[in-house]
């Protein structure tokens, strides 16, 4: 091996030492994430977070944003408001240290707050260093204090403006600097208004407040029941075993635990853990005592009220999860994420504390409420008869060899290529357009499934029903991935699951059915990105051979503008009183399905990676869309109706098939 020299000295200059908040304008990605949408968002997020700390802690009661006109955002809270005095280590004063000095603030020890969201302390001051201009007004005692900074540097210092009858509390302004965020400074008052609402539902009597002031738009929260608002929320459009919510909040030690918990009449489990505020989707020790202690009080209830038979077997956890609403919050002074994401709860003792709150009150809420507690151990049982007779029908299935992982469905027109990467499926409605697609298709890398007519609806079918559904299997069968108990993403096949339906409202009630199936039973198939919708065009617009496709009436409106613009370009009379196609001297057709289209068409317009339109589907709120489904598809009749009836002045019936 030859040993690397350098006439340059390799010496103490070459190393490079980043002062105050430079690293962080260095690598903003190491401490917000990205610089992307989320990024830009992640801001308002460190500020509010800290205004909520504020509530949780009982010194605050209303936290409001405002999106400004200029571009920034104004996050203004009425608790203590951050001190001004002189900071004993810094030397600068504690509200300037806070701003400008990484891993500074009240949230590590010495009685600042005993509980907190942030973990790192760093917020404030990276959202300083990362924006262009920052103004942090504080009241304490009648008094108005005013400083600001520019990239994390101070521009104007700390200076006692006067007496303001403004409340006590901290008003920080900022503006994102677009160096940094090349992608959009531009905030979504959708993402605010969401962010906010949750925070008035963990944190019981806080007012949270956003104002739009690009638009106008205001909306404003309050939620005196807390986390049990947010399950009574959680729970819209689905059917209840009782109007009564568990809850209970219990100090355990220097921690707080509060748990809210309903069951409804669906298979679905909604569980969201939370600790100090900050939701942990992969869970942690708190959803582990949690789950532990819920399924042995109910199992005990049962046994000693004679619900379970001396010789059935004990219900699972799954059983008795089915059709579970519940938040669990947890709030302690030193949380322990695994992870700068804080997705999951590391904290040994929470899983003691949790587990010992629900094992006492849970039980005594069955014990207090009989009536409530049949319905819950009768829930469970059915559902531990139905996971039963879904893998007796699991067996029978993969008897028949559907299941077994080598056998695939026999309708399917498999693609040559065994890498998942490389492979697409197209999921297709109707032997017509599937004979187009198999003929069209790239035989290397696309399969084929054709499905016949309309898809079970799986938002109301337990395991057992789907396992008898033919369509359903073909689809377990081909994307290799199982389900239930058995789904392993691992497994699957094709790294683009592509629904190809016709552009009406039945192809569009077939591909929310799939969805609806992906969504409920295959959730990170469509987290992972897999699933996207086909868009075949709905017009060919013709002159002589040449064909150009539009998929949808603006395209092709535009379509002809452009035509009849180049004609007259050229110096060819067209006379305006004409209908626009002869003006643009083209005819068109209008597809009413994909079996319309022949196979040359088909790859063409919907199937070539070259000029296909496909729309990736993604879940960038699981809330939101668990919501839509059971809006969309569930039992309550009177929630699409609404929902029909609200969109319905927004409907071109001119596009409608009538």
């Amino acid at each position: 091996m030859v040993k690397k020299t350098d006439t340059q000295a390799y010496d103490g200059s070459q190393i490079q030492v980043l002062e105050g908040l430079e690293p962080v304008r260095k690598r903003p990605g190491m401490y917000i994430g990205s610089t992307g949408y989320d990024g830009v968002h992640h801001l308002i997020k460190e500020i509010a977070d800290n205004s909520i700390d504020e509530a949780i802690a009982g010194y605050a009661t209303k936290v409001e944003v405002v999106l400004l006109a200029d571009g920034g955002v104004q996050v203004t809270d009425n608790g203590r408001g951050i001190p001004v005095d002189k900071h004993p280590k810094t030397g600068l004063s504690t509200l300037e240290t806070v701003l400008t000095v990484l891993h500074a603030g009240g949230k590590f020890g010495g009685g600042g707050y005993k509980v907190s969201s942030g973990l790192h302390g760093v917020g404030s001051s990276v959202v300083n260093a990362l924006s262009t201009k920052m103004i942090a007004e504080v009241v304490r005692g009648g008094v108005l204090y005013r400083v600001a900074f520019a990239q994390g540097s101070i521009t104007e210092p700390l200076k006692k403006v006067g007496k303001t009858d403004r409340p006590t509390g901290t008003r920080i302004t900022f503006y994102p600097d677009p160096t940094i965020f090349t992608e959009t400074v531009d905030f979504d008052y959708k993402w605010v208004v969401n962010y906010l609402r949750h925070q008035a539902y963990l944190t019981k009597g806080v007012y949270t407040a956003v104002i739009d002031a690009r638009t106008g738009q205001r909306q404003a929260f309050y939620f005196e029941g807390g986390i049990q608002s947010y399950v009574r929320h959680l729970n819209i459009g689905k059917d209840v075993l009782s109007d009564t919510i568990f809850y209970v909040e219990k100090q355990v030690e220097d921690c707080m635990v509060e748990i809210a918990v309903q069951y409804n009449d669906t298979f679905i489990e909604t569980v969201k853990p939370f600790a100090n505020n900050v939701l942990t989707p992969d869970g942690g020790t708190h959803l582990v005592g949690f789950r532990a202690a819920l399924t042995r009080v109910i199992n005990d209830y049962a046994r000693k009220n004679g619900l379970l038979k001396e010789k059935e077997d004990n219900l699972t956890g799954d059983d008795i999860r089915e059709g579970l609403t519940a938040i669990i919050l947890v709030k302690l002074p030193d949380p322990q994420f695994e992870g700068q994401t804080k997705n999951k709860l590391g904290n040994p003792e929470m899983r003691r504390y949790v587990d010992q709150v629900m094992s006492e009150y849970f039980a005594y809420y069955l014990e207090e409420n009989p009536a409530i507690a049949k319905k819950i151990v009768g829930k469970a049982t059915l559902a531990a008869r139905a996971r039963k007779a879904a893998r007796a029908a699991r067996d029978h299935v993969i008897r028949k060899g559907a299941l077994d992982g080598m056998g695939l469905p026999g309708k399917l027109w498999d693609c040559s290529s065994k890498s998942p990467a490389d492979s697409e499926i197209y999921i297709v409605e109707g032997n017509s357009a599937a004979g187009s697609a198999k003929e069209g298709r790239d035989s290397k890398t696309q399969a084929i499934l054709p499905l016949r007519g309309k898809v079970l609806n799986t938002e109301r079918a337990r395991l057992d029903k789907m396992f008898a559904n033919k369509e359903i299997v073909a689809m377990i069968q081909a994307f290799g991935v199982g389900i239930g108990d058995q789904f392993d993403i691992n497994g699957l096949r094709y790294h683009k699951i592509i629904i190809m339906t016709d552009a009406d409202v039945d192809g569009s009630h077939i591909a929310t059915l799939l969805l609806t199936f992906l969504f409920r039973y295959m959730k990170e198939v469509v987290e992972g990105g897999y699933v996207y919708l086909a868009k075949p065009p709905l017009y060919s617009i013709n002159r002589g051979q040449k064909k150009i496709y539009a998929y949808d009436e603006n395209e092709k409106d535009k379509v002809l503008a452009d035509l009849i613009a180049h004609k007259k370009d050229r110096g060819a009379v067209v006379d305006d009183e004409q209908d626009v196609t002869k003006q643009a001297g083209v005819t068109i057709s209008r597809f009413k399905g994909l079996g319309e289209m022949d196979a040359d068409q088909l790859w063409e317009t919907t199937m070539n990676p070259d000029n296909r339109v496909l729309i990736q589907v993604s879940v960038d709120d699981a809330e939101q869309a668990d919501a839509i489904f059971t809006r969309l598809m569930g039992d309550d009749v009177s929630l699409r109706k609404n929902f029909i009836q609200s969109w319905a002045k927004n409907a071109n019936l001119e596009d409608l098939d009538i």
